[in-house]
């Protein structure tokens, strides 16, 4: 005699959704936040290797480093060192929202949404700041 399963029959004919159902899943502010703070992280990794070949190219010379000085002046240049600015204080802020869970405050739902906004709008008002700044103190160059 077979015994079959109830349950085993119900999986086959109607399979399980996958986990979170794209379909029905709405991004949340922290889901969000959490996702782009792991995608800084690898902007920043690059970021950094451009760092490295930037000063390369000063200890090498004035020929490579003005090379390295046109690609960066060019506008896909200042777009990619806009975007990286932007990368560095979002995952600055970030990371200082998460000192300050690590001291247990800010769990309250409020305050988890409050936070999460204050680092948006942080972000965005610093990387404003430092390219005002930088334009005014390069003289629009």
């Amino acid at each position: 005699m077979e015994r079959t399963s109830k349950s085993s029959n119900s999986t086959k004919t109607r399979p399980r959704p996958l986990s979170p159902n794209i379909q029905i899943y709405r991004p949340q502010l922290t889901s969000v936040l959490s996702i782009a703070n792991r995608v800084t992280g690898v902007v920043l990794s690059f970021a950094a290797v451009g760092l490295v070949i930037w000063l390369s190219a000063a200890a090498v010379g004035p020929d490579a480093y003005a090379i390295v000085q046109r690609a960066l002046a060019s506008w896909l240049g200042q777009i990619t060192l806009f975007a990286c600015t932007f990368a560095f204080f979002l995952h600055l802020c970030g990371g200082l929202r998460h000192l300050i869970w690590d001291t247990v405050h800010g769990f309250d739902l409020r305050s988890i949404y409050l936070s999460g906004w204050i680092v948006v709008a942080a972000s965005i008002g610093l990387t404003v700041a430092t390219w005002v700044f930088s334009l005014f103190i390069g003289g629009g160059r």
